[in-house]
């Protein structure tokens, strides 16, 4: 006895309940015609992974609701076949009362015409990105549900993401005679989160016996990234399928039943290296934060620096050259090289270029401001003002010809505040906002070795990546005028901001006390600036945003 499931891989869009319900409904006809009976979709697939603040809407759970019944209406005819769709319910749905309703993260099981199953996700996770609690109740209940053709059915069990991280859901699933388990997913990417949820969900395998099918989100939604790996887990462990990354996908996995022992065989996606997967949800969470919000194109500010050159690299691979504006804005400290490395680069990229001075717009600001400034010496201050004007210039173009600006500012530089408010850091959607500068030099070069378009030639020229990295605001500046060398101010960044090291933890591992008490006290004391940078791709397991919530009026010092 043979079942052919359809892990239905999609790309949805938050609050677009029409959409994402015709591309269920296309992805599920599809898959019926290649023989499947069931079909799984990600979690929240009706109305998007994470709908935040809208699940507290009524009119919003009661579209949804319709647009579950949209779904089911349109695959009525076809017969035998289950489709797993993810969808918010509960709560006051079509009045505005006083009383408060419990509202559940939910799964259906569509057959027919009919939601013949239903499922309320039990374990609500409520840290990092994740904030299920504030909208959620947890279910109670089991969910083991009949798919496939008259003599050929598998019991299924349901679970939703975080479940399937806990014991307890799994295990009353397969008590209850589940012979297989189904878990629809929306988990953020961070390096190395697929290899994760392949390992945790071989553990649950192993423990209960019962092979997995797991279906994941694909896209990207604001800050965070869903990288797809959907995946097949065997009873004995063994991987038995999996889904590409970072693209839509349909994975059909055969399940073979034979007596009481299930099989599952399905195309196996090879390993991917991290760096593959970084470029990869980078360039994702750019074009979709791009499409899905209806922007025509992107600009940014090409310095001829490494920073600008990855970004501008990641947003062609988005959007295409066609899409993409560069502006070479030199000011009295430009380096000729600087010239020379950025008219190289959107050469290389095939993108327009142009250059405007800073060099009038900064005497203006000078000769404005002498009386203020008579007797005192140039400082940040000056430098400031060169970004700042930058920045205004940017926007400028963007507000007259509608496209966002890709801010250019690194992980490094936003914890220690080595960058300028309305200035480099002016935008609508900050690229790199994730990566330690050191990562900065790795994923250029890891570009530079990948030519997907088989031109022969490396985006990023040489001396960029080489180069001493500089802000050039100031004649003969380097970023270590100001900061450690990178090598032991990533280092630090990640053990005290990323992996939460104690002060004294960082020391005892070898590193300066002076410069371990300075670099957290830069992470404490820009956190008003942070606050107000745009919106960025979150790629580590604890990124500035969601994942850091601290005050910014905060006297506490470890």
């Amino acid at each position: 006895m043979t079942l052919k499931i359809c892990v239905a891989q999609l790309n949805l869009v938050v609050g677009d309940l029409a959409g994402n319900a015709q591309k269920i409904i296309t992805a599920a006809q599809a898959a019926y015609q290649d023989g499947a009976r069931l079909v799984l979709t990600p979690e929240l697939s009706i109305c998007g992974y994470a709908a935040e603040d809208l699940f507290l809407r009524s009119a919003f759970i009661g579209a949804s609701d319709d647009a579950v019944k949209v779904v089911a209406d349109a695959l009525a005819g076809l017969k035998d076949l289950s489709v797993v769709v993810g969808h918010p319910t509960g709560g006051d749905q079509r009045t505005r009362s006083v009383a408060v309703q419990s509202r559940f993260n939910t799964a259906s099981v569509l057959r027919e015409g009919r939601v013949v199953a239903t499922y309320a996700k039990r374990e609500l996770p409520n840290y990092q990105v994740f904030d299920e609690r504030r909208y959620f109740t947890p279910g109670q209940d089991v969910c083991v549900f009949e798919a496939g053709e008259e003599g050929a059915r598998v019991r299924v069990g349901l679970l939703i993401c975080e479940d399937a991280w806990f014991e307890a859901p799994a295990r009353d699933t397969a008590c209850a005679g589940a012979e297989l388990l189904a878990v629809i997913n929306a988990s953020p990417f961070h390096v190395g989160k697929g290899n994760e949820r392949e390992q945790m969900m071989r553990e649950r395998v192993l423990a209960y016996g019962l092979p997995i099918v797991y279906a994941h989100l694909v896209g990207g939604q604001d800050e965070v990234v869903f990288e797809g790996h959907s995946f097949a887990l065997n009873a004995d462990g063994k991987l038995a399928g999996r889904a590409p990354s970072f693209v839509e996908n349909r994975l059909l996995v055969l399940v073979n039943k034979v007596r009481e022992a299930i099989h599952l065989e399905a195309l196996i996606e090879p390993d991917r290296t991290p760096d593959a997967d970084l470029w990869d949800a980078l360039v994702l969470g750019v074009r979709d934060y791009i499409n899905k919000n209806g922007f025509p194109g992107v600009l940014l500010g090409l310095s001829g620096g490494i920073d600008s050159a990855l970004v501008l690299a990641i947003a062609v691979d988005a959007l295409g050259k066609d899409r993409v504006r560069t502006v070479m804005m030199p000011s009295p400290y430009t380096a000729d090289i600087s010239w020379i490395d950025a008219r190289e680069m959107a050469a290389r990229m095939g993108v327009r270029y142009d250059e405007l001075s800073i060099v009038p717009e900064f005497d203006a600001f000078k000769a404005t401001l002498a009386a203020e400034f008579r007797g005192l010496a140039e400082d940040t201050t000056e430098e400031n003002i060169q970004a700042r004007i930058r920045g205004t210039l940017l926007m400028a173009l963007s507000n007259k010809f509608g496209s966002i600006v890709l801010t250019t500012g690194n992980k490094s530089e936003m914890a220690t505040g080595y960058c300028t408010l309305y200035g480099d850091m002016a935008g609508g959607f900050a690229v790199i906002k994730d990566l330690l500068k050191t990562t900065v030099f790795r994923l250029a070069r890891w570009r530079n070795a990948h030519d997907p378009y088989g031109t022969g030639q490396a985006p990023i020229p040489e001396r960029i990546i080489t180069r001493p990295p500089s802000a050039e605001l100031r004649p003969d500046q380097t970023d270590q005028d100001s900061l450690p060398p990178y090598e032991v101010l990533d280092a630090i960044l990640e053990r005290y901001m990323e992996n939460d090291e104690s002060i004294e933890q960082i020391i005892a591992a070898g590193f300066a006390p002076a410069v371990v008490e300075r670099v957290t006290w830069l992470i404490k004391v820009n956190e008003y600036k942070r606050r107000q940078s745009p919106v960025g791709i979150r790629v580590t397991h604890r990124s500035f945003g969601k994942d850091w919530r601290y005050p910014i009026t905060n006297k506490f010092r470890a």
